[in-house]
């Protein structure tokens, strides 16, 4: 499945504005590998805080726009179908690079591991194909 756009992505996962961080789904293989998009606008309700002489996309909402791709790719799953998928872990998170309005923010994650009601991902998130952050994101399923 590929190019789902945001009233799809609002079927699969419960984030809504403005704790929604993905736009679309370039490419996902259901359990396996998903790669999103978020356009940074100034726009972004953090902007007005963070830094407002600077303004910079805080590394924690990378986090997690990586996270919520991710989670579109377990719930796309039939067995996770209706369900939420929590945080249960971020592991190895770096930051390479500022993200500032008008970036692009391409989010991929691979699925390493599904356990019964748990998954293990490998987030990577780019702007114009350099890396800004990566992170090891557990998930649980409930």
């Amino acid at each position: 499945m590929s190019l789902m756009d945001i009233v799809q992505i609002k079927e699969i996962i419960p984030h809504r504005y403005p704790m929604l961080l993905i736009d679309r789904v370039e490419e996902l293989i259901e359990g396996q590998r998903i790669v999103a998009k978020k356009n940074v606008t100034i726009n972004e309700p953090f902007f007005q805080g963070h830094f407002p002489h600077e303004p910079v996309m805080p590394g924690v909402l990378i986090v997690e726009a990586m996270a919520q791709a991710g989670a579109v790719a377990l719930l796309s799953l039939p067995s996770f179908k209706g369900k939420t998928a929590y945080f249960g872990g971020i592991d190895k998170a770096k930051f390479r690079k500022k993200v500032t309005p008008g970036d692009t923010l391409i989010l991929e994650v691979e699925i390493l591991k599904i356990k019964a009601n748990a998954g293990l991902g490998k987030g990577i998130a780019r702007v114009e194909g350099k890396k800004v952050a990566e992170a090891e994101l557990t998930f649980m399923i409930g």
